[in-house]
């Protein structure tokens, strides 16, 4: 009995080792790549494996003068933890390098990994002769590389956007395309719309493997590994100018802005040079406070910058002149006295100066009248409305646009609203239902100062490939495909825009003492929101300058704002004052 029972032990323990021997060859063996989801040869490398990555292979924005917006290349000094268990020349290192010998192996002491080295906290920079000498030395585990770093200062956060790993939104947007879980995919901004050349084509990194204690494990060699493209990581050239920027960033803080922003443009490029919104976006976590949300790309209520549309409309029609007189004493109904603002009869180009609201009223309702979809007309051929950012198409996507958060403006929220009287001159003056972006107000202002063009508003010049070589560009397209104003209109509106600033009384003439002759416009929008009895106010000033010969469009707002208290008219003339002294320091070097 007990021989049949030591037999069936025997049995029972020769079936449960051949039932692991069998595991053991499906874990190693067969299975190993991919056993319970796991890549069990990947996850054993890992362990043993030390890596310090140099470049995570997503591309980069640079400004137009080739200056980088978010990522920056230090020459840095890359040191392994196995330099403490052997002999190695760390004198010479610490004479090219000026950091002495004690501090080398303090730091190579702390370290848990390959490290790079610092001097006074800071990654050390070097030269490209120390570059040469530490690299010529051919000590393992000391190398001199060019080692990616995010810039400390976040330039332009708004329209650069923010990126961040999704593995849903991976799968969503690149169905076909295999990528790592933890890439970094584009969420807002450029960073969203140029996602698709920006993906990492794969890490640059310097790795060496260990054992359990950490000592080498196959010799000192350490790998550099990338991914052999001469092609990518990509560069996108935006038309930003980094300096400009962050003067005009100083500048909306200076004054307090506290929602709104401003943007500059290039009138020759029609292209962004400046883009400020505000409440500011916090890049550790961007949606708090809404701070996401760029108020220059969406639409706000101009209030009586709308009027440049009404006079542009007024003046190409032939239903107005300059000398064409208004009666100012009234308000938009055309019958009560406007005992507030009472200017008596005017003529066009004093009316447009002071603001005047029962001219454009009257105005607005005799071009309905003569044409229902004016507004919309003059709008389109201002490059005001529906939209201002580049548009086009670019390889397989037909309506690429560089301004992904960008949103439709609107005039008329009803059509039928085109038979109220009312509603026609509450539309005229920029109430109602009107709704631009501050891009398109801008971009208005560009047109005017160039005669009439109107064309797309870009923010990216060019895709750059790894070697310096052309991958896309963006060149200038017009903003429609309307007629544009008469040259003649374009010189009228002109005259009326520089009237608001040179008139005794015009709603601009706060500027009239900047260093550049300013032409523009102001507005004043009532949003309807209050606090307190206080009535909150979107209050505008938009123009372009030098006057007589036009070199940026600027437009400044400063949305929800207690009436009497906002900083918009602060923030252009500052504006302008800085971009004299930029203009004059540049002309000084020349």
């Amino acid at each position: 009995m007990w021989k049949k029972r030591t037999l069936a032990m025997l049995a029972l323990i020769q079936l449960g080792l051949l039932l692991l021997v069998g595991r053991l060859a499906q874990i190693q063996l067969i299975d190993a790549e991919s056993f319970a989801n796991h890549n069990l040869i990947a996850e054993s490398v890992a362990q043993r494996t030390q890596e310090l990555i140099i470049d995570d292979g997503r591309g980069s924005f640079v400004d137009r003068n080739g200056a980088p917006l978010t990522k920056r290349y230090v020459p840095s000094l890359v040191l392994f933890p196995f330099l403490t268990t052997m002999k190695w020349p760390m004198e010479q290192v610490a004479r090219i390098t000026g950091v002495s010998k004690e501090e080398i192996r303090r730091q190579l002491e702390q370290a848990d990994g390959p490290f790079v080295l610092e001097k006074d906290g800071e990654p050390l920079a070097l030269s490209a002769q120390q570059m040469k000498q530490i690299n010529d030395l051919r000590i393992p585990g000391v190398l001199a590389v060019n080692k990616q770093y995010s810039l400390e200062v976040v330039y332009a956060p708004h329209l650069l956007g923010f990126t961040r790993p999704d593995q849903e939104l991976i799968k969503k947007r690149y169905p076909k395309r295999p990528l790592p879980p933890k890439t970094e995919v584009g969420i807002q901004g450029l960073e969203k719309a140029f996602d698709e050349f920006l993906l990492a084509d794969g890490e640059t990194k310097l790795l060496y493997h260990v054992d359990a204690e950490g000592r080498p494990l196959f010799g000192l060699d350490v790998k550099y590994s990338d991914t052999g493209n001469p092609f990518y990581p990509v560069t996108v050239q935006t038309t930003l100018d980094r300096d400009l920027q962050q003067e005009m960033e100083q500048i909306v803080d200076r004054y307090g802005l506290k929602k709104g922003g401003l943007v500059l443009l290039d009138i020759d490029t029609n292209s962004v040079l400046a883009m400020v919104s505000r409440p500011n976006m916090d890049p550790r976590d961007p949606y708090k406070n809404r701070g996401a949300e760029n108020q220059i790309v969406l639409p706000q209520i101009p209030g009586s910058i709308f009027k440049t549309v009404i006079a542009a409309a007024a003046l190409d029609e032939g239903l107005a002149s300059l000398e064409t007189t208004f009666d100012c004493s009234r308000k938009i109904d055309g019958k009560t006295r406007d005992e507030e603002h009472d200017y008596g009869m005017l003529d066009l180009a004093d009316s447009f100066a002071v603001s005047c609201n029962n001219a454009f009223a009257t105005l607005g309702k005799q071009l309905i009248e003569h044409d229902p979809d004016v507004f919309e007309t003059y709008a389109r051929k201002l490059g005001l409305y529906p939209t201002a950012g580049w548009e086009g198409a670019v390889y397989h996507e037909e309506h690429f646009r560089q301004f992904p958060e960008e949103q439709k403006g609107t005039i008329w929220h009803d059509p039928r609203d085109k038979r109220v009287p009312l509603a026609v001159a509450q539309t005229a003056i920029g109430q109602k239902n009107v709704r631009v972006s501050p891009l398109g107000v801008a971009n208005m202002m560009a047109t005017i100062a160039r005669g009439g063009e109107a064309l797309q508003v870009r923010a990216v010049d060019k895709v750059l490939y790894k070697n310096g070589a052309t991958l896309f560009s963006f060149p200038p397209q017009p903003a429609s495909d309307m007629a544009p104003i008469a040259p003649q209109t374009a010189e009228e509106l002109q005259r009326l825009l520089r009237s608001v600033v040179t008139k005794e009384d015009g709603t601009g003439r706060r500027f009239r003492s900047l260093p550049y002759p300013v032409a523009g416009k102001s507005g004043t929008a009532e949003t309807g929101k209050m606090d307190g009895g206080a009535e909150f106010i979107n209050k505008w000033f938009a123009g372009y300058f030098p006057a007589d010969r036009p070199k940026y469009a600027l437009a400044v707002v400063e949305l929800d704002c207690p009436s009497g208290r906002a900083s918009t008219n602060d923030v252009f003339a500052a504006a302008v004052e800085a971009l004299y002294a930029y203009d004059h320091a540049k002309n000084e070097v020349k």
